[in-house]
């Protein structure tokens, strides 16, 4: 497999791993330990992620592997937050 379908690969899992993680960071306190443990508990599965594709660190790939992490972060968070403006209702 060509190596830069393995960082798009690894880069969309990274997006993928992140989701549930901000939908959890969503909902604790702020600055909590669970908040912070959901921040920071992906990280070693993004870097397992990378050592099984056999993936080497790119300077250029770092941003787009910073984007994939927050932007999980940020939708899964963003998801809870609209599910509980909805009520809470699945297909509201």
């Amino acid at each position: 497999m060509p190596q830069l379908t393995q960082y798009a690969i690894a880069i969309v899992l990274t997006f993928a791993i992140n989701l549930p993680f901000g939908w959890w960071r969503g909902g604790v306190r702020k600055f909590s330990p669970a908040w912070f443990v959901a921040i920071h508990a992906p990280v070693p599965l993004v870097i397992a992620l990378r050592f099984v594709l056999g993936l080497p660190f790119r300077w250029g790939a770092l941003p787009f592997f910073v984007a994939a992490y927050f932007g999980g972060q940020f939708i899964g968070s963003r998801w809870r937050s609209r599910r509980s403006a909805d009520g809470g209702q699945p297909g509201a």
